[in-house]
């Protein structure tokens, strides 16, 4: 049985024109995704890059990725991910697939060895699906009738002795093939991989989103 990466990288992008493929380092921004993959070729046997413009099927395929082209109808704003996900898996012979992994055009950044490490509790922990989480150390509230009432916290606690909680980063989701097929990402039973690091604060959907991934890469290229 085989496991397979999808990148959907979808041609209109309101905020940022042209986004996935907007150079990002020294290559476009869905190229990441691509390398990131091929450098999991112990894990992942087939890497499809979902899409519905031309510039971007031009790059992917360039870069060794296959392409689905993706219809106009699962292209919109509003079109959740597993849209694309399901029909690149209706689009080719799914038969023999068992396990998706997404990896997202918008997350450039992920640690080297985070898709072994995950790869390896998905199936240790046995379950159907993985998503990567952090932990977030922000003092949250809700403001109602211009009064401001504290969420996770109260008036004077410390930082460190908040109540945990985390966010989902999209650094990387693993799920059955079967779960896809029936509109799911995420599954009841999902087991929440915890990433702590720099780049799993990097997740592209503004101008502002972009300058701060470049910053981080910079950094990280420097340190390395």
């Amino acid at each position: 049985m085989k496991t397979i990466a999808i990148i959907p990288a979808r041609g209109g992008s309101k905020r940022i024109p042209d986004k996935n493929i907007q150079i990002f380092g020294t290559l476009p921004l869905v190229v990441h995704s691509i390398l990131y993959a091929q450098q999991n070729g112990s894990i992942i046997d087939e890497i499809y890059v979902s899409t519905d413009n031309a510039e971007i099927k031009k790059i992917a395929l360039q870069f060794g990725a296959k392409v689905i082209d993706r219809p106009a109808a699962i292209s919109g704003d509003l079109e959740p991910t597993v849209s694309a996900l399901k029909h690149v898996l209706e689009s080719i012979d799914s038969n023999d697939v068992e396990n998706v992994i997404l990896l997202q055009a918008t997350n450039p950044l992920r640690p080297e060895n985070l898709l072994a490490e995950t790869f390896e509790a998905y199936q240790k922990e046995n379950v159907d699906s993985l998503f990567t989480v952090t932990r977030n150390h922000q003092k949250f509230g809700k403001i109602i009738n211009k009064k401001f009432t504290p969420f996770n916290y109260t008036i004077g606690q410390r930082s460190q002795d908040l109540e945990p909680l985390f966010f989902e980063n999209g650094l990387l989701y693993i799920t059955k093939a079967s779960l896809i097929l029936n509109d799911i990402i995420i599954s009841e039973n999902a087991f929440p991989f915890e990433v702590n690091h720099i780049f799993a604060q990097v997740d592209i959907d503004t101008e502002n989103d972009f300058k701060y991934a470049q910053f981080i890469q910079a950094l990280n290229q420097n340190e390395g």
